[in-house]
Parts: C-alpha cells; sequence; structure tokens
C-alpha cells in the first residue's frame, strides 16, 4: 500500500473562554483601538439584534433571524474584509454588515419586508441577504471569477450555516473554485443546528472544514467565538484569495444561542442545559474579559458605549417607522432591469386599483 495524499485540519484559538490570552497575539490584537473597535461592532450587532426581535414580537417586522452568540464570527470577518471585497450574506450576518457600510435602518427595511433595505448606500456591490440555503455560493463563484479575469485584487466572502455544507450548491462552489483558482473565502458558520437537526445528524465528517479537501481547498478550523482569531484566520485566507493563491474554506466553530428564526421554538429539540453551557463561551462577554484585564476596560466606557449602541439602533427604528411604505405596483420594480411584458401588464393593473 501506497499513501499518495496526507491532509489535516488545524483549529486556531487565541483566547479561551474567559478572556485570557492563550500564547502569543496577532500584532493587531495588541492595539487597544483595534480591540474596543471590534468589540463595539460585536456589542451594536447585539444591540440591533435585540431591538429587531422586540419590533417582530409587536407586529412591525417580519420574520427575523437572530444572530445571538455568532457576532464574533459575523464582526471578525468583515474587519479582516477591505472595502473592494464583496461580502455574500447568508441571513444571520448582521454584524458584518453594519461593519461594511450597510445602515440599521436599512436591515430594519429589510426585514420588514421592503426591497429598499436591499439598496445599500454604501457596500454598493456586496450582495443582498440570501434566504434559501447555501444558493449564493455559486454566486460568490461568479463574482470570484469576474475579478479574476479583471485581474482586479479583490476576493469574495460567501458566509453560510453548517446545514448548506450539506448542499450541492456548496460543494459545486468549492469544485469550480479549486478548479479555477478563485479568489473566495467560504465561511461555514457552524452554531451546531441546521433549524432542528443538529450537526452530529447530517454529516459524518468529523469537521466541516474537511470538506474542502475534495475540492482541492485549504480547510480551517477556526474558534468562532474568538473574534480575534476569526478576523486572524479570515485576513490570512482573504491575503491569500487576492495574491492568486485560490479559495479556502473556513470553518467557525460557535453556536446559536436563540431560536433559529423568531418563528421556531428551539426548547422542542435542544435542552436548557445545553444552551446554559454554550453562554459561557459567547464572544461578547469574551473580549470584554480581554478588554477588562489586558487594557484597562473600565464600567464608565462600557456604560458608554452600550448607551451609544442603544440610541444608535433606536434612532434607525425610529426612521425605519416613520418611513411610508411602498405602493403595491413596486413589488414589481426590485425584480428585471426591464420588466417582461406579462409582469408589465399585471404592474398596470396593480397600479389602476391603486387608490389616489
Amino acid at each position: 500500500m501506497t499513501i499518495v495524499a496526507r491532509f489535516e485540519i488545524e483549529l486556531t484559538r487565541y483566547l479561551d473562554a474567559d478572556g485570557a490570552a492563550l500564547g502569543e497575539l496577532p500584532a493587531f490584537a495588541s492595539n487597544r483601538e483595534t480591540l474596543v473597535e471590534l468589540y463595539r461592532w460585536m456589542v451594536l450587532a447585539r444591540t440591533f439584534d435585540q431591538k429587531a426581535i422586540a419590533l417582530q414580537r409587536t407586529g412591525r417586522l417580519g420574520t427575523y433571524a437572530s444572530s445571538l452568540g455568532q457576532e464574533g464570527v459575523s464582526v471578525g470577518l468583515a474587519h479582516a474584509m477591505r472595502p473592494e471585497d464583496v461580502l455574500l450574506p447568508s441571513f444571520r450576518e448582521h454584524g458584518a454588515q453594519l461593519l461594511r457600510g450597510v445602515t440599521p435602518k436599512e436591515l430594519l427595511q429589510y426585514w420588514g419586508g421592503d426591497e429598499r433595505g436591499s439598496n445599500f448606500a454604501v457596500p454598493r456591490q456586496d450582495f443582498p441577504v440570501c434566504i434559501p440555503v447555501g444558493s449564493h455560493a455559486p454566486h460568490a463563484a461568479g463574482a470570484a471569477l469576474a475579478f479574476k479575469l479583471r485581474g482586479e485584487p479583490r476576493a469574495a466572502v460567501a458566509v453560510f450555516g453548517d446545514g448548506a455544507t450539506s448542499k450541492g450548491d456548496v460543494y459545486e462552489a468549492m469544485n469550480v473554485a479549486g478548479a479555477w483558482q478563485l479568489p473566495i473565502v467560504f465561511v461555514a458558520t457552524n452554531n451546531q443546528w441546521a433549524i432542528s437537526v443538529p450537526r452530529n445528524a447530517q454529516t459524518a465528517a468529523a469537521t466541516l472544514a474537511q470538506k474542502a479537501i475534495g475540492a482541492g481547498l485549504e480547510g480551517r478550523q477556526v474558534d468562532g467565538n474568538d473574534v480575534i482569531a476569526v478576523r486572524q484566520v479570515i485576513g490570512e485566507a482573504l491575503d491569500k484569495a487576492r495574491s492568486g493563491g485560490s479559495a479556502t474554506l473556513i470553518e467557525a466553530l460557535t453556536y446559536r444561542l436563540a431560536d433559529h428564526t423568531t418563528a421556531d421554538d428551539a426548547s422542542r429539540y435542544r435542552d436548557d442545559d445545553e444552551v446554559a453551557k454554550h453562554w459561557k463561551q459567547e464572544p461578547v462577554a469574551r473580549l470584554r474579559s480581554h478588554l477588562t484585564t489586558a487594557h484597562s476596560w473600565s464600567k464608565a466606557e462600557e456604560e458608554a458605549l452600550i448607551e451609544a449602541c442603544a440610541a444608535q439602533v433606536e434612532q434607525a427604528t425610529d426612521a425605519y417607522l416613520a418611513e411610508p411604505p411602498e405602493p403595491p405596483e413596486a413589488m414589481f420594480d426590485h425584480l428585471y432591469a426591464e420588466l417582461p411584458s406579462a409582469l408589465a401588464a399585471q404592474r398596470d393593473a396593480a397600479l389602476a386599483e391603486t387608490p389616489e
């Protein structure tokens, strides 16, 4: 017998669950200002999350997918990106979208069923939220192919959940990324649950990162509750992608502390003890502990940050609620550059029935 290849999957972690450094930190993590910036974005994402759920529960927002417990993944990856890179999010990357320049009002508009919420003022080439599981992975391959053909030093970042790695869309995108050496970073946010299906029931693979091997890509694991580790690992993968080194699949280990969406009741398929265990590992408290111990983060600074994030979200909420709704015919206006004749007729009919 001849062994023709060997593969390894590395796990990267810099902070333990209590925020203590496990060894030498990356250079950027020695900068207090940078760590405070990362912390601020995670706190803002969680503050937005809490408000969005409250709005949904009171009938002022549609079904909403919470990112509670996953802020380290979205904030870490977005902080590693450059403005010219392109984000292709699924439906829990609120922190990444906010950091990239999507406003809280735009996010509320999207989740409120207003397509104007996907017309981002700042990250104009970032893709809108993708609800179908994994279907945006091939879109990432298309964007990355365009970057390569144009000779642009840019990368696409496609983010999806652990359940998406069981879909053909994701494998096909990874396969073409490997075959064509495309500048993509695939991020599988492993929050342990594909709606109500646990991670161990959907795949027998020891890691999700090893699914990269069959596509000829590098596969890595990162502690998704350690925003420093996420920032570092994604940054390395992006540098490689932009310099012609092809794609990477990164499995970010985290946990979904909330229901799948506001239409779900997670208590039907997991117990409180399991969730409580993971609350001890969540990313916001972990970085706060590190800031307090290593950089003298004060109670006054904490209170000021919480107050500022709350004010920002409240201001966005007021603006969202004050926005007049679009007229019925607007449902046709975000589908095509040129509306097909059949739909144009339907739009005219809707317009004719709309009272003045």
